[in-house]
């Protein structure tokens, strides 16, 4: 718990108008420090395959609402969204809401930004 609240104070200073904005370095920080941390590539498979950054799992932006679940049942887990610029990881993360998922982070600037 020590280290969840550590990591919530490091993105609460860090965050812009998005609340749920983070940077690489951020995402880094919790991938490495939360087993129940997921990194989800909401690109198509193609894209997926040319190149993606590791340990991360794809489901498209156009697939999330019917995968994820299957996937990642916990909606309490960590997950953390990327795409190739940031549009479409901010759109998945709206479907992921309403859907009840409650840990969810954009990666700002995407794949390009880092």
């Amino acid at each position: 718990m020590k280290i969840i609240k550590c990591i919530n104070k490091i993105i609460a200073k860090n965050k812009n108008r998005n609340n749920d904005d983070i940077n690489y370095d951020q995402a880094k920080k919790i991938l490495s420090s939360e087993e129940n941390a997921f990194l989800i590539d909401v690109r198509s498979p193609q894209e997926y395959k040319e190149n993606h950054l590791s340990n991360s799992t794809n489901i498209s932006l156009y697939e999330i609402d019917n995968k994820i679940e299957k996937i990642i049942p916990d909606k309490d887990c960590i997950i953390i969204l990327y795409c190739t610029s940031g549009t479409r990881s901010r759109k998945a993360l709206e479907k992921l809401k309403k859907i009840d998922y409650k840990n969810l982070y954009n990666l700002k600037g995407g794949i390009e930004g880092i």
